[in-house]
Formats: C-alpha cells, sequence, structure tokens
C-alpha cells in the first residue's frame, strides 16, 4: 500500500549513484533495493526503525562500495517502499523476509549485515534462520532488549497501552505524533545526535522522517518484538559468524552498556565511540567507515615499500575545484616551491575543470582522483537564475566531501608523501581536525576568505546554522593546532571582512590574524609582464582600433543565465560602440551551442592563461568571484561584476576586497536589463582606473611559509609576520 506523502526538499547531490536499482514485490508489499560497486564480499547494509530511509547510510555507500560490492533497500514504511497500515506487517520476521527477498532479487547468496538500531533484531533473526546467507555481522548502536534498561523503556510500555498519563519521554505517544509530527521528529532526533554541533545530520533525519507519517510510525511501534534477554539468547546460539559491535558512550537513545552485553554474549568484538551518540554513522563516518572497512574487507598489504632514505620529497596539493581561480594560484605556489626545493615531486589529487589548467601545464595528476566525487556539479544542481546560496550549497555537499576525504585518506595510506597541501579543500581540513589521528604529514592550508557569512534574508536560523559552522572550526582550531602545520590567508589584513563569526563568537579580523600568516594575494603571474599592451594585444590578434571586451565566468557552468543577458545586451552595446568586439568565454563545464548567436559575437570555450586576454581587453563583464576580478585588479583593466545571488563569499568577502581595492562596478543581475548592461558596457569601456595596486610576489611569500615543513626536522611553524602595504611594483 502506497500513502500519500507531504512534498520534501529535491534530494541532494549524491557521491555516487547506484550501479542497479529496482522493486521487488512481497505479499503485495513493494521494496525498492539499490546496488553499488561489485566483487566480494556484498555489505548488505540492514533497514533500521521506518523513521529514517537508506539513505541514513550515505556517508558509508561510496567508500564501501569502492572496496566491495554493496546492497541497501528502503526498508516498508518509509523512502521509496510502501507503507502498510496494519502493525502486524512490521513484524520483525517481515522485515527478515524482504531483506531475504532482496537477496534473492539481486542473486546475492551470502552477505555481511550491517544493521544500525533497531536493524539489529531484524539482523540477528537472519543470520539465526539463514547462517548460509550470512558471512559476517556488524551491529551500530543496537537496540536489543538487554540491559541496563533504555532511557525511554517506561514510554514504551506507555505507548503499547496507549496511555495518556505518560510520565517519561512524554513525546513519545501516539497522540503527539499525530498533532506534533514535526516537532515530535525534531525532539527524537535531538536525543540521536547529542554530539555538538550536528544541525547538518539533524535536518537530514528530519527530512527523512518527513517522508513518513505518524500513523504508519505508530503501526511500527505497536508490532511486537523480542521480550527479554533470553530471547536474544538463544538467537545467538543459532549463528556462528564473527560479530563486531560499535556503540556511542552518549548514546541518548540506546545505553552502551547494552551494546556492550550483545558482544560479551556473541563473544564478539566490540568498539567503544567515546563521546559519540545513537548515529556514529552518520556523525563520525571516518571512523565507522575504517571500521567496517577493516572488519569486512580487510586492506590488502603494499606490495612495494621505499627505504626513508631513499625517499624523493613528495607533496600531494589538494585544490578545490570549484572555480578555476585556485589552479592558476596553487600551480604558481608549485612552481615557487619547486625553486625552494628543486627535487620535490607534487602529485595533484584533483578534479575537473581544475585539471584542465593542471593538464595544460604538464602537472601530474594522481590516478586516484578518478575516484573523486565531482564538486562542481554538485555546485551547478544547487544554482538558479544567477543565484546560488553558497553556504546551504557546501553545507549539502556533506557526502561528497566526506567521500572525497576518503578517497585522500585511501591515498595517503599507500603512499608515502613528506607534506599535504590543501587550497580551500575543506574535506581535508575538516575531517582531519575530526579525526587528528589520521594527521601524520605536515600539513599546510590556504584560503583566501574566514567566516561563513549569513544572507539578509535567511533571518535568525541561517545566522544560527553560519554561528554553528564558525563556533565548530573555532573549537576544531583551539583544540588541535597541531593540525595545521602552517595556514595561509591568500591576501592581506585588510582584506578580512570587518564582521564578526556571530555576536558571540570573535572578530573574524582579529582571529585570523592570531591563527594566519599573511602571503598577500597571488595572482600566478606579474602584472609587469603586460605593461607592453600594445604588443600583448597585437600578439593575442587584437587590433588597435578595436574596443575589446570579455566576458567570462569561471570555470563552472553557474554563470549561464549571466552570459545569456550580456549576450543579450550586444546589439545595443554595438549600436553604442561601434568598435566594440565582444568575446564570450563559456569556460569548461558550458556548452556554447547553448547560448543564442549573433552578428559579430564570438563565443569560445575554454582558453588556456586567460588572464593574458583580460590584461589586453578594454572592459571585461565578469561574475562577482575573486580570482578574476582581482586578476583585471592587477592588470588596472575596468570591469563590471555581477555577484552571484545568495553567495556570502561574494556578496561580502570579495565585495569588501574590491571595495578596498577601489575595483571594479558592481552591478546587480535582478535590477539589470540588457538596455541597461549595454549602457554600463558603453560608459565603462577603455576607462581609465586608479585602482590600489596588488603584489605580485604572493606566489613567492606562500611558497617561503610552506618550504620549511619539507626540512627534515622542522615541526610546525610559528605564523609570518604580515606583509607590509603593498606598493607599486612591488
Amino acid at each position: 500500500m502506497t500513502v500519500e506523502l507531504r512534498p520534501t526538499a529535491p534530494e541532494q547531490t549524491r557521491a555516487r549513484y547506484p550501479d542497479e536499482e529496482g522493486y521487488v514485490e512481497r505479499d503485495g508489499v513493494r521494496l525498492f533495493y539499490e546496488v553499488y560497486g561489485s566483487g566480494e564480499p556484498t555489505v548488505f547494509l540492514m533497514p533500521t526503525w521506518s523513521i529514517v530511509h537508506s539513505r541514513h547510510w550515505k556517508m558509508q555507500i561510496p567508500y564501501l562500495a569502492r572496496h566491495c560490492r554493496v546492497l541497501t533497500f528502503d526498508g516498508r514504511g518509509n523512502g521509496r517502499s510502501d507503507r502498510p497500515r496494519e502493525p502486524d506487517a512490521y513484524l520483525e520476521q517481515e522485515f527478515v523476509a524482504d531483506a531475504l527477498a532482496v537477496m534473492d532479487a539481486t542473486a546475492t547468496e551470502r552477505a555481511v549485515l550491517v544493521s544500525l538500531s533497531r536493524g539489529a533484531e531484524r539482523s540477528l533473526l537472519l543470520a539465526a534462520g539463514h547462517p548460509d546467507r550470512v558471512d559476517r555481522m556488524v551491529f551500530i548502536a543496537p537496540a536489543l532488549p538487554l540491559p541496563p534498561v533504555p532511557p525511554r523503556a517506561q514510554a514504551d510500555q506507555e505507548f503499547r497501552e496507549r496511555r495518556d498519563d505518560y510520565t517519561s519521554w512524554e513525546k513519545w505517544n501516539s497522540n503527539y505524533w499525530l498533532d506534533n509530527y514535526e516537532d515530535f521528529l525534531e525532539f527524537f532526533f535531538s536525543q540521536v545526535f547529542t554530539e555538538p554541533h550536528s544541525t547538518k545530520q539533524r535536518e537530514d533525519a528530519v527530512g527523512w522522517a518527513l517522508e513518513t507519517d505518524p500513523e504508519t510510525l505508530i503501526a511500527t511501534q505497536l508490532a511486537p518484538r523480542l521480550p527479554d534477554e533470553e530471547s536474544v539468547r538463544k538467537l545467538l546460539s543459532r549463528v556462528r559468524c564473527p560479530l563486531l559491535v560499535i556503540h556511542g558512550s552518549n548514546d541518548a537513545v540506546r545505553p552502551c552498556a547494552s551494546g556492550a552485553r550483545l558482544a560479551e554474549l556473541a563473544g564478539g568484538a566490540l568498539t567503544i565511540l567515546d563521546g559519540s551518540g545513537h548515529f556514529p554513522h552518520a556523525r563520525d563516518p571516518v571512523k565507522v567507515n575504517l571500521l567496517l572497512r577493516h572488519f569486512v574487507a580487510p586492506p590488502e598489504a603494499p606490495r612495494r615499500w621505499v627505504r626513508g632514505k631513499s625517499r624523493r620529497k613528495r607533496a600531494l596539493y589538494i585544490s578545490s575545484p570549484i572555480g578555476l581561480g585556485h589552479a592558476q594560484r596553487d600551480a604558481a605556489i608549485a612552481d615557487e616551491l619547486r625553486k625552494l626545493h628543486p627535487d620535490l615531486e607534487i602529485d595533484w589529487l584533483a578534479q575537473h575543470p581544475v585539471t584542465a589548467v593542471l593538464e595544460a601545464r604538464g602537472e601530474r595528476i594522481h590516478p586516484a582522483s578518478a575516484y573523486l566525487a565531482n564538486e562542481s556539479r554538485h555546485i551547478e544542481s544547487e544554482s538558479a537564475e544567477h543565484d546560488l546560496h553558497c553556504f546551504q550549497a557546501i553545507r549539502r555537499m556533506d557526502e561528497i566531501l566526506l567521500s572525497n576525504f576518503m578517497v585522500f585518506h585511501d591515498l595517503v595510506c599507500d603512499e608515502q608523501y613528506d607534506l599535504w597541501i590543501g587550497d580551500e579543500a575543506w574535506e581535508l581540513d575538516y575531517y582531519l581536525h575530526e579525526n587528528p589521528e589520521q594527521k601524520r604529514t605536515p600539513y599546510a592550508w590556504l584560503t583566501d576568505f574566514v567566516g561563513w557569512l549569513p544572507m539578509p534574508d535567511g533571518g535568525d536560523h541561517e545566522a544560527f546554522l553560519t554561528g554553528d559552522y564558525n563556533e565548530e572550526m573555532i573549537e576544531h582550531i583551539a583544540r588541535f593546532p597541531r593540525v595545521r602545520d602552517q595556514a595561509i590567508f591568500v591576501g592581506n589584513r585588510e582584506d578580512i571582512v570587518p564582521e564578526r563569526f556571530a555576536p558571540h563568537l570573535p572578530e573574524i579580523r582579529e582571529w585570523t590574524e592570531e591563527h594566519y600568516a599573511f602571503a598577500g594575494y597571488v595572482t600566478g603571474f606579474d602584472p609587469a609582464e603586460f605593461t607592453d599592451r600594445a604588443a600583448l594585444r597585437a600578439e593575442l590578434g587584437y587590433g588597435d582600433e578595436e574596443q575589446v571586451c570579455i566576458v567570462t565566468v569561471g570555470g563552472s557552468s553557474v554563470g549561464r543565465d549571466l552570459l545569456r543577458r550580456v549576450i543579450a545586451a550586444f546589439p545595443a552595446a554595438k549600436d553604442r560602440v561601434p568598435a566594440l568586439r565582444m568575446i564570450v568565454v563559456c569556460g569548461p563545464r558550458i556548452d556554447p551551442e547553448t547560448l543564442p548567436p549573433h552578428d559579430g559575437l564570438e563565443v569560445r570555450t575554454y582558453v588556456d592563461q586567460l588572464y593574458r586576454h583580460l590584461a589586453a581587453c578594454d572592459l571585461a563583464v565578469v561574475q562577482g568571484g575573486l580570482t578574476t576580478s582581482m586578476e583585471l585588479t592587477a592588470n588596472r583593466r575596468p570591469f563590471l561584476y555581477f555577484p552571484l545571488r545568495h553567495h556570502f563569499e561574494q556578496n561580502f568577502h570579495v565585495r569588501h576586497r574590491l571595495d578596498r581595492y577601489h575595483a571594479g562596478r558592481r552591478m546587480d543581475f535582478e535590477q539589470e536589463t540588457p538596455d541597461t548592461i549595454a549602457a554600463a558596457i558603453a560608459e565603462t569601456i577603455g576607462q581609465r582606473v586608479d585602482y590600489r595596486p596588488v603584489e605580485s610576489n604572493g606566489a613567492a611569500r606562500a611558497a617561503a611559509l610552506i618550504a620549511p615543513l619539507l626540512e627534515e626536522g622542522k615541526g610546525r611553524r610559528p605564523p609570518a609576520p604580515r606583509p607590509r602595504r603593498p606598493t607599486a611594483g612591488s
């Protein structure tokens, strides 16, 4: 039986999509399943309580699927499976029969069962009744009738008796669920996630729970379950496979001691995660993933080992793929590092479109890069018409970031590096601070902004979320200062916004001065090379009489709508500026065929060393990204820039920096029409500018801050003194 549900938000981009999916029907109930990866063994991620569906395994699937075959299905009552109304439909034996039907439908002879909470009972029943189908078992926060008594035991009894005079867990009540379902969900998942800064995990869980209804959950609770410890003992007596129990010490739903009791009765292994709550696979996914991998499919021993003194110096560079700006500055820093350490080998862990820049330079892209989930594609999926809620988009990229960190983890376990460098590699920085024991090599971190900031129309809720993210970051740095051996701000002190992380948190500028060294801006080129613009224009094929306007939106497809609007302005702009030559650069992720043509308009795809064309132009029209706008500032070219709506970095951090340099003319996409854009082009093209100078030695300064980490016996470096104010020609 299918129940019509309230609409929910679109699913966020996955790090990995299933290789096979389908439905199996059993006794009139349709069950949706997914298969990922191939090979042996098969890991069967079992359904838990129907308050959530199989997407709660999202942090495990991509990692495990790189090493074995993964099978999962939505348990009856949620997701894309049916929602029977009768309590008898939710007997644990029904879930066991469903699991066997899914195994049969996917030709799965045997599997490793991994369960969470209420899934423990159905896994135990399956292994006891069909031992030939089960290789191993993992229980995460098992919900079995084992001592001690769980916090809501009295509430469970009151629920089954349908009493109204409840005295514990007062929202654990069928009447409350029917009248205040969403409030109950908020309460319940506050008990599930007891770890601080779990806003995203709670939000996900509430969203999944809203895909079912209170009537279905009431039916699941009225179905009988195992009554006592003796019933568990009897089942365990028929289980012969190895068993692992994982339980958080701060589990407020099922006491950690009950998980320990299961491991004791079964003679299995036990791992207690101190400080973790009831969903450690969601809140501490790195540790849980590694525990699963080593229990299910242990890594093979390396086939080659190099003696320490025989190793060349090697660095692994992780460059953010969101846009192309990081690639150019990182390549420039890499060049400067090689000057200081000529024997240094640099591998790049990168993805498209960054790889387009690196490949053109002949850099070595590590083969493991092929396993990275594409972040640019996710960012594009989150965008609307010149609108990208950057903070929320990155927040909703958690599955992708974790998957990419696990790629990094496996790589650095297999190969030795003397240095890790992360340029806004958010996954690397976050999960190293969450799992500081994984940091075993000097690590340098670079960024050109500090502090998540709320957009005004996000209200108090967004202000709370950004403050919570900032607070977690501040706590990370305070607790584990050794994780970052060097933190470099790509810019100067004055480039930092004069804001607070949150009303109760420090000033961003003051905190950044204490925790970062300042390299100055990194252009990746020396503007002095382009002082002879006439020669440069001749080299690039631009005539003296032409008024050249370059329109570019970076390395993603987010700027497609801006390109269309500027293209629509071309005829009117050409009327105003007869010598106008407009060149639209799509970038590597926009198909030129999707843009409207105009006589005289030139459309190009990827242009190598685009900064040289920007140095030669008479005007540029760009988004509000930092790299392109600062390249134009350094080359003292006039430009119009259109910050993306809801993009906090472009609207606050970049705007502040450009205002400081007196650079560019800010435009509002919502207000501007093709006619007003044409007028702005005519007014601004060829205009003389009076920008602050941009330093040309930022890459060398950044490299000088990083290079000591490659010297033997060198530990963490203190932040360098902030650079002097740049002067003309500096």
